[in-house]
């Protein structure tokens, strides 16, 4: 179930190990959540590859960079005719016109993927952010 608020969306799947019930074009295991959550800057998808298992193609972008973030697992990635290892605490940042493609190891391999416009980013969380005078109830002791 998907939450709105003036502004903010909230959605709450659950546990990462029900994503190979998710289905995006016959790939099962991949979720997008850009459309659910109203997301305007960038993309993202939750991911379960099978223990194994590998990328059926190799793509690249037109515009969109991508950060890779292992959250478990362990298997290896391809870029540009190169090959790596990857495990839990591995991030990946490729550019669009890089050629990429990931295969799992012996164990299913979890990462969230973050698409957005290479050379877009106006402003880091330093030169955006504001602190605010608001409280929440664990900072009003």
């Amino acid at each position: 179930m998907i939450v709105q608020g003036k502004n903010h969306s909230a959605e709450h799947l659950g546990s990462f190990a029900t994503l190979l019930e998710r289905d995006f074009l016959g790939f099962h295991g991949k979720y997008f959540v850009g459309e659910n959550l109203g997301l305007t800057g960038c993309e993202v998808s939750l991911n379960r590859l099978p223990a194994g298992k590998g990328m059926p193609f190799v793509h690249s972008h037109k515009k969109n960079e991508e950060l890779y973030i292992v959250l478990r697992g362990s298997g290896i990635f391809y870029i540009d005719g190169e090959e790596f290892p990857i495990g839990e605490g591995s991030l990946i940042r490729v550019a669009p016109e890089g050629e990429r493609a990931w295969k799992a190891g012996t164990e299913d391999l979890y990462f969230i993927c973050i698409q957005a416009e290479a050379g877009s980013l106006s402003q880091a969380t330093r030169e955006d952010g504001m602190l605010l005078e608001t409280k929440t109830s664990w900072m009003k002791q």
